[in-house]
């Protein structure tokens, strides 16, 4: 599980610009109410059992206000956590802590969502040998936020976008004439990246391997045609299972014995956990 991150990227940081912009507009009229030199004091805390993640982006808020807040982080990204766990604790200018705190909690609250729901799935094949995946299924605009949710929670990432692999779809092969044919013209591109072919049936599986692909998707197999897939294969392909899978049904796909199960409900329905921060004026 890799939970290492040192600093947001470029898009993570225009995220949430925009997200401090669409909710101060010309100003945080409320805030003004607190005298501008008041300090205060925050308390995060949740209200129910979750995986934790998203710490640097809820930090961050604070910091794009230009703002003087330190954060005192109780727990780590990763970290499995009871209701009522403290995470963090927030001291700084009054003003900044209130116009800053939705922000930082909409992050937050939908990280840890994230994060929770993936781990939930990843114990599901725990001891099979069987990785879950993500998807392309992201919230506009926080795709690689939510990957790295996805991996704090224990699961996988697939391709980041279009551009770092190829995955050849029903509609790309019938534009192409063939699945031979768009296998060889996305060779032809010398990407260096991986070459995935979605498979709708068994003779699609045998046109993939005789293309020698490095891994095949199989689109909404039922498991006695999951279990004939795997067995077909013999590990001349990775095989990846897709469509239709849920926590009810995903351990008995992984015994299956394909190698990956792809998900694209970890990402797109994601219910944000419920946090609380509670913040007190200093004496």
């Amino acid at each position: 599980m890799d939970t290492t991150r040192e600093h947001l990227s470029a898009v993570d940081i225009a995220i949430i610009d925009l997200a401090l912009a669409e909710d101060i507009g010309s100003g945080d009229l409320t805030a003004r109410v607190i005298p501008e030199p008041k300090l205060a004091t925050g308390l995060l805390t949740t209200r129910e059992n979750m995986v934790v993640c998203g710490a640097a982006w809820f930090d961050a808020v604070f910091a794009r206000l230009g703002s003087a807040v330190s954060s005192e982080w109780f727990v780590a990204d990763g970290d499995e956590v009871m209701a009522g766990t403290r995470l963090c604790r927030l001291h700084g200018q009054a003003r900044a802590l209130l116009t800053g705190e939705r922000t930082a909690l909409n992050l937050l609250q939908t990280l840890c969502g994230t994060a929770t729901r993936a781990r939930r799935f990843a114990n599901a094949v725990a001891g099979t040998g069987c990785r879950i995946l993500d998807t392309r299924k992201t919230l506009p605009g926080l795709r690689l936020a939510q990957k790295y949710a996805v991996r704090c929670g224990g699961c996988f990432n697939h391709r980041k976008g279009l551009y770092d692999g190829i995955l050849i779809k029903e509609n790309h092969i019938l534009a192409a004439g063939s699945i031979a044919q768009a296998v060889a013209a996305a060779r032809a591109l010398k990407s260096g990246v991986t070459i995935e072919v979605e498979v709708e049936s068994l003779p699609e599986l045998l046109q993939a391997l005789e293309a020698e692909v490095e891994r095949i998707l199989l689109d909404n197999f039922d498991l006695a045609m999951t279990r004939e897939a795997v067995a077909v294969t013999a590990g001349r392909a990775q095989l990846e299972a897709s469509g239709n899978v849920d926590l009810g049904t995903i351990r008995e796909l992984a015994e299956t014995g394909v190698d990956f199960i792809s998900v694209g409900g970890l990402t797109k329905n994601v219910q944000a956990v419920d946090l609380s921060l509670r913040i007190r004026l200093d004496e």
